[in-house]
């Protein structure tokens, strides 16, 4: 018989449940799993949907969701994503 010994736990999806926007496009994120990351989100804004976002006046109005930011413009992130870019703070 099959004998699964995964935790709920460990099935949960990441989420970013708290923002610090320090300067230029670099943010301090805090993850559900209780990890803080620095973010330096210049690199990743390629594409025509974030390319609005490389004007700073245009990057700076984000809010946080039930489970990440999500710009002006509807541009997001997945968390996972932003944790694995980001340095442990």
């Amino acid at each position: 018989m099959f004998n699964n010994k995964n935790t709920m736990e460990e099935h949960e999806l990441l989420r970013i449940v708290d923002v610090e926007y320090l300067h230029d496009y670099t943010m301090e994120l805090e993850f559900s799993n209780g990890e803080h990351r620095i973010v330096d989100f210049r690199p990743l804004l390629t594409g025509k949907s974030r390319e609005p976002l490389l004007k700073l006046e245009n990057f700076i109005q984000f809010g946080l969701t039930d489970w990440t930011l999500e710009w002006y413009n509807g541009v997001d992130f997945a968390p996972e994503y932003l944790y694995e870019k980001g340095k442990a703070a």
